[in-house]
Parts: C-alpha cells; sequence; structure tokens
C-alpha cells in the first residue's frame, strides 16, 4: 500500500536536497567560473557532513533491501537530516520515493542550489547560474515524465535577458520554473509593464503555469529587522520559509502584491492562458484577499471598467498550495472547491511528518468531490501541458 492509499494525488511542491556538486556537474569549465561553492551561501547553511552522511545512507540503502524498507517506512521522519531521506538528491530513487508515496506527479523544485545562485549582485553570475541551475534540473527529472523540473529565471535580468533564459530552460527540460515576485531596484520597470509581455506569453504558449514561491521574492523583506530587537530570543524556524514567527505572519505579502499588480495591471487579460501556482505561501489570507480586490476596485475610478470583477480573475488564473494544518475544509467553504491544491514540500520538514492526515484532519464534512478536487482534480486541469505518464 502506498502513502496516498487509494487517493489520485499530484504533488505541486516537492524538493530536492542536492549534493554539493549539483551544479557543477553540469556546469560548462567557463560557467564554473560564476558558480560559487554552494556552502558559501548564508540563506540557507549547508553541512557538508550531512551531505556526506547522506551519500552513504544512498549505498547501504542500495546495498541492503532490509535497510531500504526502514527508511521508505520512515519516509516522513522529520527528524532525520533531509539529505539522508528516501529520493533526497539521486534521481533513479527519487522516482522509486514516488512509487512509495504513490503520488501521479511531482513539481519538483531545488533548495540550496537555488540559493547558490540566486543572490549574486553580478547579473553575468545570475544570468550564468540560472541558466546552469535550470539544465540542472531538468537533468535530474528527464527520465521519469512523473517527475516535473522548476526552474528558477530572475526577471530582474530584464525582458530580453529573461525570455532567452525561459526559452532555454524548457529546452533543457524543466516543466517550468519560478520567477521573483518583487523587484528590488526601484528604478526598474515592473514585471507587469508591457516589456515583459513576450516573458508572460512564453509561459502562455507553453501552456504551463508560473510557479510563484516562498523565498523567490527579490530579497523582499516585509518585516523591518528592528522587530527583532524585542529583547527576546529569536528561534530559527529552518526550512525555506521565514525563520521568525512574524516572518510567517508577513510570507505572502510579496506574492499578494505581485498577483494584485498582475491582475489590476491586466496582465491576465492580455495573456489568455497565462496563470500562476502560489507555493509556501500559505492559503489562510486568499478569502480575506478576494474581497479586498473587490473592494479596491469598487473604490477606484476606471476610465475602462474590465467586464470581470478582479476577484474572478483570481479564481480563474491562480491556485494555492495551503499548508499542512491549515483549515481546508474552512477555505474550500469560503473560497469554493476550485482554489486549492495538495503540496507535500517533501522533504522539507515543514511539509511535517504525514501532511495527508494532517490536511484530513480539517476536512470534516467536506464534500468528495472536493477532496477529489483538491488532490488532484484542481491542479489536473491546471497544470495543462504535462508530460504523458507511463
Amino acid at each position: 500500500m502506498t502513502y496516498a492509499e487509494n487517493r489520485r494525488i499530484i504533488d505541486v511542491d516537492s524538493h530536492l536536497f542536492e549534493l554539493d556538486d549539483f551544479l557543477h556537474s553540469v556546469a560548462t569549465e567557463e560557467e564554473m567560473a560564476f558558480i560559487k561553492p554552494m556552502n558559501s551561501q548564508n540563506e540557507l547553511p549547508v553541512s557538508l557532513e550531512a551531505i556526506e552522511r547522506g551519500r552513504e545512507h544512498l549505498d547501504r540503502r542500495n546495498a541492503d533491501p532490509e535497510l531500504m524498507s526502514k527508511f521508505e517506512s520512515g519516509m516522513f521522519d522529520i527528524s532525520r537530516s533531509p539529505w539522508s531521506r528516501l529520493g533526497a538528491f539521486d534521481p533513479s530513487e527519487r522516482s522509486h520515493t514516488l512509487d512509495v508515496l504513490g503520488f501521479e506527479k511531482q513539481i519538483v523544485l531545488g533548495t540550496f542550489a537555488f540559493h547558490q545562485i540566486a543572490h549574486e549582485n553580478d547579473k553575468k553570475a545570475l544570468e550564468i547560474g540560472a541558466r546552469v541551475y535550470n539544465r540542472a534540473m531538468g537533468r535530474f527529472c528527464a527520465h521519469d515524465s512523473r517527475l516535473l523540473a522548476g526552474g528558477y529565471v530572475p526577471l530582474s535580468l530584464g525582458p530580453e535577458t529573461a525570455g532567452t533564459l525561459l526559452d532555454e530552460a524548457f529546452n533543457d527540460g524543466c516543466y517550468t520554473v519560478m520567477i521573483d515576485t518583487n523587484e528590488a531596484n526601484p528604478e526598474a520597470i515592473s514585471f507587469t509593464h508591457p516589456d515583459f509581455d513576450p516573458v508572460w506569453a512564453r509561459f502562455a504558449d507553453q501552456d504551463v503555469p508560473v510557479i510563484l514561491h516562498i523565498a523567490v521574492n527579490g530579497h523582499y523583506d516585509p518585516v523591518s529587522p528592528s522587530f527583532k530587537n524585542n529583547g527576546r530570543v529569536s528561534v530559527a524556524l529552518g526550512g525555506d520559509a521565514p525563520d521568525t514567527n512574524l516572518g510567517l505572519v508577513a510570507m505572502n505579502n510579496s506574492v499578494e502584491l505581485f498577483l494584485s499588480a498582475m491582475i489590476f495591471d491586466e496582465v491576465f487579460e492580455r495573456h489568455d492562458k497565462l496563470r500562476c501556482l502560489s507555493l509556501e505561501h500559505g492559503a489562510s489570507w486568499v478569502p480575506g484577499w478576494l474581497h479586498k480586490l473587490d473592494f479596491v476596485e469598487r473604490s477606484s475610478r476606471h476610465t475602462a471598467p474590465r467586464n470581470r470583477r478582479a476577484s474572478e480573475v483570481a479564481r480563474e488564473r491562480v491556485r494555492f498550495a495551503p499548508f499542512a494544518g491549515e483549515p481546508v475544509g474552512w477555505l474550500i467553504e469560503q473560497l469554493g472547491p476550485e482554489m486549492l491544491c495538495f503540496a507535500s514540500d517533501y522533504p522539507h520538514p515543514e511539509g511535517s511528518s504525514d501532511p495527508i492526515r494532517k490536511f484530513e484532519s480539517t476536512m470534516d464534512g467536506v464534500d468528495p468531490t472536493a477532496v477529489e478536487a483538491f488532490y488532484a482534480g484542481n491542479v489536473d486541469r491546471f497544470l495543462g501541458n504535462t508530460p504523458v505518464t507511463v
């Protein structure tokens, strides 16, 4: 029996815990000069010792079926180093992990390799880093049509470079890419400016959703550092989510602004197939946001009002993955059954030790068709152009 049991599940948010040579193994000699070592970045601390233990555990599992069985039964043990969890960094074992999970498809995103390249101030290094990262993600997932590789394209490089990187990412096997939700440079044009229309058109033509993921936000920080000067001991929460309670409260701010701008600046209306997946921003804020969109629109003076309410555009073009433990039943009651989708966040610890049970503990009384829509139906229709699963 798989973890999914009799459920049909499409997982829109999972990750790798990459080895320290993940990018260098696919980079050319010229590209390697622009890519710093994984453990030189400090956004997410890297343990080279834990990476070596992960390599050792993989070798031992492959040599010992009984040990493999133990790792399978403990795959959601979040106390274990993520590098030692099943399928964290080996492509073949990741396919086996999907067999054990019983998931139909899974979007796969990076972790440390993303932070290894995404914080470069040098634009050439950022461009090359993104190119290599996308190549590595595409190669990791290339052997299994169930694994949908998620790359990264920094829009801050401008629409022309971003468009080129996006074309290359698709050619290198990425299903889609993450993009920043915030432009850090106040002098730069907005991502909703018509100059970026060729970028959005590429997503629409490819028939895939744009990935909006926590921490991929152009270094946007909604919480002033002064809040940490509160006379209390700060405890980091771990993972790629914000590392403070206030950060968790404000984690949706950047994506909320981005999506609102995409709606009010009519980007979705200019691109019929353009749509977005919001991952690891939570979903408890979404009902209020929909009301806020319509309130703002009613309160603003438009010379040419749209035919549809802003909230209707959001309902059609955006899907949200709630955290395990958020009140999914209440959210479905508020939003209707079509806007939410399942995410395991495997093997990140914030995905919890049992995401299905945590979700279902909040879904008592939810209509079975809405439950099925949450696990697979909503996102199956939303993903669009995915490889045929064999």
